[in-house]
Formats: structure tokens, sequence, C-alpha cells
């Protein structure tokens, strides 16, 4: 790979001896890698031979999008170093985190994995488009804990003042460390770059560190090796907040400690992290952990966001509920965006005046006089939680995912909605007629397998 000439001269100067080794690692070829999902059963088509060390999920290897494990969310493709981010996150179940700069969701997701459905998980993203990649990645892992806001860092800090357990920052940077994966981050690199960048993190961490609560955790990451987005950041964060402390992180795998000498020297920047390509398997990545001794800015008390579903709209949901469904749903959690009903996460506050994605699980859309189910709700559901299911062939897949009706001759039932698992795997619903079932996978997600 032709690097630029003033980021060789730049990490000539930083790292020495070990300089050669890391420019020869951008001619190696890059470490793919995948998540498997813990709120599925394991595909036992996968290979899971080669694990990436520091999580207990995640694995080296390719997997496809048009594939059952990929569409039915049992797998979720993820570059290994960035594995290691939500892994030093690692939030108990039941707290309330944030995912502030979180598209496409591959940390959102490995954050969702720790969560296992409980807590509050807000995931953010601050470009339309990107946010619908977001909301959509979250909607096939199967998340019923999870908002998608499309927000700027502002507005998030004044919605949630001292509300989050933690928050992951995984910043927008110079993404020197993707240069292998993505040559083109190559051509717009210049020596003024991760300046530019670090001007735009501090703006994101001085609105962060806000909605942080006392004793709340800060996860700070970037895919850049540049010093000045890097320790330099956390140098700057330890002097303009010193509520802030260092949480060591555990090293392993050739993940080696951060350099207080790159920074303003500091010992505490030790406990930071640093993935360097040349001395693990994986892309460039760094890594900080702070924990918050006292609020920055005001305690406030909250309101939980209010239902605004009308009775009929209620009446409509209650009635395929008693219908289909096997457990209870809060009606105080029922939200309505237009004809689109959705269950709000338990503890969710008022999202007055944000731009929200997704609400919570999209449990489906409110009819004249019925209530059709949403693909999200097939996702998201345990097995049995459904009253009707059944197992269909790989064959019936294909179809599925292609949008074609199928036969099958022995439904649960003789007319009406069926949720559809293939080897195990949830993957849409069906509604049944007879022995025939008429398709209801999204227009929008429809392919074909080869």
């Amino acid at each position: 790979m032709e690097l630029p000439a003033a980021f060789k001269t730049k990490y000539q100067q930083l790292l020495g001896d070990q300089a050669p080794a890391f420019f020869a690692s951008f001619d190696q070829s890059e470490n793919s890698g995948f998540r498997i999902n813990p709120l599925r059963p394991t595909p036992d088509d996968l290979d899971l031979t080669d694990p990436v060390p520091y999580t207990k999920w995640g694995y080296y290897g390719k997997v496809s999008g048009h594939t059952l494990d990929h569409q039915s969310g049992a797998v979720y493709s993820q570059e290994p170093s960035a594995m290691f981010v939500g892994e030093v996150a690692h939030p108990s179940e039941g707290m309330r985190v944030l995912d502030l700069c979180a598209s496409p969701g591959g940390k959102t997701t490995h954050l969702s994995s720790f969560l296992q459905q409980t807590g509050l998980l807000v995931s953010n993203e601050i470009m339309p488009k990107r946010a619908k990649v977001l909301a959509e990645n979250t909607e096939r892992f199967g998340l019923s804990n999870t908002l998608v806001l499309n927000e700027d860092p502002a507005s998030i800090a004044k919605a949630f003042p001292t509300f989050f357990d933690q928050v992951l920052v995984d910043a927008p940077c110079s993404g020197e460390g993707m240069f292998r994966k993505d040559p083109d981050a190559v051509s717009y690199w210049t020596p003024d770059y991760p300046a530019t960048c670090a001007k735009r993190q501090r703006e994101i961490l001085t609105e962060a560190v806000k909605v942080i609560k006392p004793g709340g955790e800060l996860v700070y990451s970037t895919c850049t090796f540049a010093p000045e987005e890097d320790e330099q950041m956390i140098s700057w964060l330890l002097e303009t907040y010193p509520q802030f402390e260092v949480v060591p992180i555990q090293k392993t795998a050739g993940i080696i400690d951060a350099k207080p000498e790159w920074g303003n020297g500091d010992p505490a920047l030790k406990g930071a992290a640093r993935l360097f390509p040349h001395l693990m398997r994986g892309e460039g990545h760094f890594v900080a952990k702070l924990k918050l001794k006292e609020a920055i800015g005001r305690v406030t008390k909250y309101h939980q966001q209010p239902s605004n579903v009308s009775r009929d709209q209620s009446n409509l949901f209650e009635a395929f509920a008693e219908q289909y469904l096997n457990f209870k749903v809060d009606s105080h959690r029922l939200v309505a965006f237009g004809d689109q009903l959705y269950l709000l996460p338990a503890g969710t506050p008022s999202l007055r005046g944000l731009k929200v994605v997704r609400p919570g699980l999209h449990l489906g859309t409110l009819k004249k006089h019925r209530f059709e189910p949403s693909y999200a709700m097939a996702l998201a559901l345990r097995p049995g939680q459904f009253k009707y299911e059944t197992e269909i062939s790989e064959d019936d897949w294909k179809q599925v995912v292609h949008g074609d009706i199928f036969t099958k001759t022995d439904l649960p039932l003789k007319k009406g909605w069926v949720r559809l698992f293939c080897n195990g795997q949830p993957v849409a619903f069906g509604k049944a007629v007879n022995q025939t079932v008429k398709n209801f996978f999204p227009k929008g997600l429809r392919f074909n397998v080869h």
C-alpha cells in the first residue's frame, strides 16, 4: 500500500524501531470477523474454530449477508478489533447505556448482548441515512430494549442530563486504523486531518460528559493511530474534567498500554489500550475507559414517556394479543407513530422534541379493522411467546426471503398469523390460509438466494 509520505515520517518518529513492522502490516490482508447473537440459538453451520480471544461471542472469519444466519440475526459481521470496544464497555444487565455515534450498529448490538434485553440502550446516529441502517441492524438482532435516535450530541445532552450509567463514544476520526480495510481512507488523509477530527471529538465529548450519572462510565474509542485523537484527547478530558479517573483496561492477545508520552505524560494514560495491526490480529484501534466521580451539570428528575395510544388503537392490538401472544404487554408502554405501534423499553424518559427513528420494539401496523404484526416482532420474540409457530425447510425459507407464497401441509392453524422458524431461527411472520402461507417478508429487504 502506498502510504502518504507525511504519515510515514510521523510514525517513523513516533514508533522508532517498531516502524518497519508497522508499515509492513499495511501490505498484509485485513482480518474479518463476526459475533454470534446470544439471543439466538448458535447455528450449526458456522465455523467457530478460531475464536477472538478477548470476547466470548467473537470469531475470525467471514459471513455472507444473504444467508439464513445473517437474515435471522443469529450473526453480525464485525471487524475483530472493534469487538474489543464492546468488551471493554461490558455493561451490566439493567443499566442505562448510550451509544452516541452508533451507526452501523456493531457496538450497539455488542452492548445489547451484555444487557440481555434489560435496562435501556439508546443508540444514536447524527446522519439520517446511517440512522436508518442502524435501526435495521438493531431490528435484525432482535432488540426490544433499544431506542434509535437521529440527533446531534447537544440535543442528546439537553434531553438526558446525568441519566446514563454508561456512555460509549466511538468517535468519528481520521480512520488511520482502517487504511488496510478501506484504502479510500488513505486518499482523504492529510497531516492536518487528525487535528481537525480532534476538534470535533472535543465538541462531542463536551456534550457526552453531561449525560453520565455520578459513578457512571465513559468509554471512548477511535479507529486511528493519531495521538491527537487518542492519548491527547484523554489528556484534554482529564485536565478539563477532573471529575473523571481512568479505569485500567485488561489487555491480552497483543493489545498494549496506551503511551503517556504521546499525551501529557500522565501515567494514568497507560490504563487505556492501543491495538496495532503489527502486534495483534485486527485493525488499528484505541480504547479508554473512565469513571465519573461526581456529576457534570444538574441532576434531573425524569418523567416517563406517556402512552399516546387511543382506546380504538388499544382495542385492535389487545384483540390481536389475546388471539396470538403468550405473554402480557404493558399497555402503558405502547406508543403510536401514525399507524405504526411500538413498545417502549421500560423506564423510557420523555422523548419530546427528539428525532426518534425507532422508539423501542416495532410491534406492527394499525389497519382499519385489524392489527398486522411486524417483521421486527417476528425476530424479537423468544420461542414460545407466539401461540402459532412452525419450522420451515431451507427451500421454504428461500421463498420467504424472495417474497413468494409457499405451501405447507402441517401448519398449526387453518387461518391466521404464524411465526416462521428455519433451523431454529426466527425469520418472519406469514399468514396461513388453509395450507398456503402468504408472505409478509418486508419488500425492501427481499433477496434471491443463489
